[in-house]
């Protein structure tokens, strides 16, 4: 009897301890049934393509660019990005992506789990990349860095590759799934308002505004015409002038009397 169970542990060791306690193994995301899938993607944070949670996304782009995507995301909920980059053609020689997720103040967001800066070599017909988020918290303190409620930022891009393999095309699939969303969880506290980008441009004038002639001719006074008194040009004016008087009355003072 012992020996059989001295057996099985020594199996079970020899195994890795993976028989002790079952894996659970973690599901990739998948599309929300009816989900209407993206074929775009924007090229800036000002133009990020907006997207929901389990909404497919399949596009058609270049080595070398930058795609942009947004989601929202509010507190409780665990996010998880998956994308995948497939190479129609062949390349010269190996390339790293990367992934990155920003939230609402442009604040790069650390990722707990997934391939975010994936390698791969020139024979590699695709490369699969992920992150998975920290859980959105309702309410942080303004130094921190944790995820708050808001819209988030996906920028899809390539960071090392050769340079004849610029422009090629590739075909990106990328979806958002919500792992866990526990709501609103006990901390004391809550955003005010969501974090979201400001994607609203100012406006360019091509017109100099013209000035106000009536204003300029209510300006022109006396004392626009006189000269500053700080300035040492009039001082000198006025020492010039008081020593050319003490000349005139010290003359006049000593010159002798004319005789008769």
């Amino acid at each position: 009897m012992r020996t059989a169970l001295f057996r099985s542990l020594a199996a079970v060791l020899a195994a890795g301890g993976s028989a002790l306690l079952p894996v659970a193994a973690v599901a990739a995301p998948t599309p929300s049934p009816g989900a209407t899938p993206v074929n775009r993607a924007g090229t800036s944070f000002l133009t990020a393509t907006p997207i929901t949670a389990g909404q497919p996304v399949r596009v058609d782009g270049s080595v070398g660019d930058h795609l942009y995507w947004s989601f929202p995301a509010t507190a409780g909920q665990v996010q998880e990005i998956s994308a995948t980059v497939t190479f129609p053609k062949a390349r010269s020689g190996a390339s790293t992506w990367t992934v990155d997720v920003f939230d609402g103040l442009r604040r790069r967001q650390a990722c707990t789990a997934g391939a975010q800066t994936p390698t791969v070599d020139a024979q590699a017909p695709s490369v699969a990349l992920g992150c998975t988020l920290r859980e959105v918290r309702p309410w942080a303190e303004p130094w921190s860095a944790d995820p708050l409620p808001g819209t988030y930022v996906i920028r899809l891009s390539v960071v090392d590759l050769p340079e004849p393999d610029l422009g090629a095309p590739i075909d990106v699939d990328l979806l958002v799934g919500t792992l866990a969303d526990r709501g609103a969880s006990a901390d004391d506290g809550e955003l005010a308002a969501p974090l979201v980008p400001n994607t609203r441009a100012g406006s360019v004038l091509n017109a100099v505004p013209a000035a106000d002639a009536e204003a300029d001719d209510e300006g022109d006074s006396l004392a626009d015409w006189l000269p500053d008194l700080g300035s040492r040009w009039v001082w000198t004016s006025i020492g010039g002038v008081l020593a050319a008087a003490a000349g005139v009355v010290g003359f006049a003072l000593t010159r002798r009397p004319g005789r008769g």
